[in-house]
């Protein structure tokens, strides 16, 4: 290929280009990036809910653990109260 064509080859990439700027398809681009951007926002808020959702789903476990020893120590309590208790 000759250095003209080349040039030629040059000048009407860059005239596309430019034409293709003109008619806004660098829009897309930005509205792209926008959705880009809101959907990374969105998978971060999604993922610290589910990171709530576990801690509250472990303080939940807790209280259920504690009131399954307190209703296991009143029955403690009443067995011994039941055998070594005043007859």
């Amino acid at each position: 290929m000759s250095s003209a064509s080349r040039a030629w080859i040059v000048a009407t990439s860059v005239g596309v280009v430019e034409a293709l700027k003109d008619q806004g398809i660098c829009r897309w681009n930005s509205s792209l990036r926008s959705t880009q951007q809101h959907l990374r926002n969105q998978a971060r808020s999604i993922s610290q809910a589910k990171k709530l959702s576990s801690s509250s789903a472990m303080i939940s476990n807790r209280l259920k653990d504690e009131k399954a020893k307190q209703s296991e120590e009143s029955l403690r309590t009443v067995m011994y109260l039941s055998c070594w208790g005043p007859n």
